[in-house]
């Protein structure tokens, strides 16, 4: 079965998101933002395809958290902030992006709108989907990723340390050269 499945919170049941996990056992999963470098959905293309598995895109609202979780798995979220759409359109851009790469590539893939703290989340649904890998990407550099990251830790780093599976951190643009002692200047 190769193709798109879609399933966002406003479109989904918790017995379709019960269904659509069972379809999609082992997969690999890719975090992905808005205008997020195309490299890391490569990459998570390629293992999909390397392991033989579906590809789950997941992004994650931050301006959201999680109120209360089914016993069957299904989770309620309210807004942080009333300005709820911006998570929208940031799961609308992420699936557009998405769907250019990899409904021509002819793999199974679907896109996930996943809420609250991203490493958290993406632990929580590779723990669902039974995942073979999560790849995301690392974080750009410069002063206000340094200082966001200083108060909320790397993603990666957290879902390296929070869980079994093999997580893949693909590198951004051009890489700090050994000379250059510090890794992100000022």
């Amino acid at each position: 079965m190769k193709g798109t499945i879609f399933m966002t919170d406003s479109t989904s049941t918790p017995s379709d998101e019960v269904a659509q996990n069972a379809a999609l056992q082992t997969a690999v999963i890719v975090g992905l933002q808005p205008d997020q470098n195309q490299r890391v959905l490569d990459e998570a293309l390629r293992f999909a395809r390397l392991l033989d598995v579906p590809l789950v895109v997941a992004h994650v609202d931050v301006t959201r958290f999680v109120t209360y979780e089914d016993p069957d798995g299904y989770v309620h979220s309210a807004p942080i902030d009333i300005n709820f759409d911006a998570g929208a359109a940031e799961f609308e851009a992420v699936q557009a992006a998405a769907a250019a790469v990899l409904d021509p590539a002819g793999v199974t893939w679907t896109a996930r709108q996943l809420v609250g703290d991203p490493a958290l989340a993406i632990k929580q649904l590779a723990n669902k989907l039974d995942a073979q890998l999560i790849v995301v990407g690392t974080r750009k550099r410069g002063i206000g990723e340094s200082i966001r990251e200083f108060f909320t830790g790397s993603v990666a780093a957290r879902l390296t340390h929070r869980q079994h599976r093999s997580v893949l951190v693909v590198p951004l643009g051009d890489s700090v050269p050994d000379s250059q002692k510090e890794i992100w200047p000022e």
